[in-house]
């Protein structure tokens, strides 16, 4: 007689999506072989894109939406960010003030040249990843590999952090300490 699978959320929606975070605490936003944190994208259940289907479809369409949404939906309860590894990360702010902040932060001093240069442009005023990218490489294209580095080192050590304002749309970066005051203090 075969043991009966442990049952998955079925998210459809991003209230459910909500939920999933809250109880899991801590979740990548896609699925990773290599580590063994509960995803997002296992227990979304809405249809991969089909043959002849155009978009992305609407499971990762959810997803893609989702990632940036629920932080700005409910800012006082989920957090986007990126965890260890770079990996693109949901997480509940208590979750973050408990176990992430103290075990990630460390301060933008302690970061590349190249991050810092980013941060000081970011702590001057919100900018978006494009407005960065001009500004840091000044049409050096040979640099693009490093300056994404940079960036997301920024994020992992809890320096920057994408604007969860609503009405934006593309990745804006920010202090941490400006969207998460009670975090860092």
């Amino acid at each position: 007689m075969k043991a009966k699978a442990a049952s998955r959320p079925r998210v459809r929606t991003l209230e459910q999506a909500h939920a999933f975070v809250r109880t899991v605490g801590l979740c990548l936003v896609f699925a990773d072989r290599k580590k063994d944190l509960p995803n997002l994208w296992d227990v979304v259940d809405l249809p991969e894109k089909q043959p002849g289907e155009k978009g992305w479809g609407k499971k990762i369409g959810a997803v893609w939406t989702w990632k940036n949404r629920l932080p700005a939906t409910y800012p006082d309860e989920i957090f986007y960010g990126k965890g260890a590894g770079g990996k693109t990360v949901l997480m509940t702010l208590d979750y973050l003030r408990r176990e992430h902040y103290p075990k990630f932060h460390r301060p933008v001093t302690a970061c590349s040249p190249l991050a810092r240069k980013i941060y000081e442009l970011v702590r001057i005023e919100p900018m978006t990843t494009g407005a960065l990218r001009t500004a840091v490489l000044k049409g050096d294209k040979s640099l693009r590999p490093a300056f994404t580095k940079a960036l997301i080192e920024l994020q992992v050590t809890l320096n920057i952090v994408r604007s969860n304002a609503p009405e934006v749309e593309s990745d804006t970066w920010l202090r941490f300490s400006d969207q998460y005051p009670s975090v860092s203090a």
